[in-house]
């Protein structure tokens, strides 16, 4: 499977468009879309460039996520969800998740909203961001 545009616009929603590099909350060097591999401080990109490095982006993390769930069903919009979620938490986190092992036993587990909305905490702390971004994906994943 790969990521709709309604996942993809998700993801470019709550990424915003940086062309300058930046700290994200967490302290990583960020570009773009969200893009943290071999940023410097300084880097500057193009429009262009930050599209086509999140769609490269997200074909790695669609590539895991088909891989995780593999024989699943799951619906388009399910498996856009998942891949939002791990573009921004990180393939091992997915991997080792609750939210993971719910959908893997039933994809329509109504409890897979809650496990969704667990994942709101950078450094400790809650971020509203964060709370946003976990509702949108839990909506999204809930989709028909």
């Amino acid at each position: 499977m790969i990521t709709s545009e309604k996942g993809i616009e998700l993801i470019k929603s709550f990424e915003s468009l940086r062309l300058k590099a930046y700290k994200c909350p967490a302290g990583v060097w960020t570009i773009g879309y969200g893009h943290t591999k071999d940023v410097k401080a300084n880097m500057v990109i193009s429009p262009q460039q930050a599209e086509s490095l999140l769609r490269e982006d997200i074909a790695r993390v669609e590539s895991e996520v088909n891989k995780m769930t593999a024989y699943v069903g799951l619906s388009q919009e399910q498996f856009s969800a998942l891949v939002s979620f791990a573009f921004n938490v990180g393939i091992g986190a997915l991997r080792g998740s609750t939210l993971l092992k719910k959908v893997r036993q039933n994809p329509q587990d109504p409890t897979i909203r809650e496990e969704f909305c667990r994942w709101v905490k950078s450094k400790g702390a809650t971020l509203m961001g964060l709370v946003r971004r976990r509702k949108a994906e839990a909506d999204l994943y809930s989709d028909k």
